[in-house]
């Protein structure tokens, strides 16, 4: 089994493979597209399908919780949105670090792409704020389509 301090480099080395052998920037987000597609149908699809925020809640503070992320998390149930603001990212951090490579680019792209689908498909809009990533910093907020947009102001968190 690879471990984590090894697969993440790997993976942004895949993601430069990818695009430059495969067609680009387009290659890799049709490759994070396919990865959502295959491996969240056995864990975040069937959690979202019948709990709904409650269950991308639960996905998230689990998966993000094993990561060992710095991360702070808002469920607010009476607007229906689950806010995050990650402080720091050990992914995007252990690639930061890293003096004997250069990180995909858009190393953090594939978090936007890889869960969209499978989110839109039962009623949750996500939407990230990556301004900071250079500093292993993102923000986000997942929505109920029903409502709308998301609230002014959620990206201050």
């Amino acid at each position: 089994m690879v471990s984590c301090t090894e697969f993440i480099p790997m993976y942004s080395e895949l993601f430069k493979y990818i695009d430059k052998k495969g067609g680009g920037h387009d290659a890799v987000e049709r490759y994070w597209k396919w990865v959502g597609e295959v491996y969240l149908r056995f864990n975040l699809e069937p959690l979202v399908r019948e709990k709904g925020l409650d269950g991308a809640w639960e996905y998230w503070t689990r998966s993000l919780s094993e990561e060992a992320c710095d991360i702070k998390y808002v469920y607010d149930r009476d607007h229906e949105e689950i806010i995050s603001h990650m402080r720091h990212c050990p992914s995007k951090g252990h690639l930061l670090e890293y003096t004997w490579m250069e990180p995909y680019y858009d190393y953090c792209g594939h978090c936007k792409v890889l869960y969209k689908k499978t989110l839109e498909d039962n009623g949750i809009i996500s939407v990230s704020d990556h301004s900071g990533v250079d500093h292993a910093e993102c923000r986000g907020i997942k929505y109920l389509a029903k409502n709308g947009a998301p609230r002014e102001g959620w990206d201050k968190i």
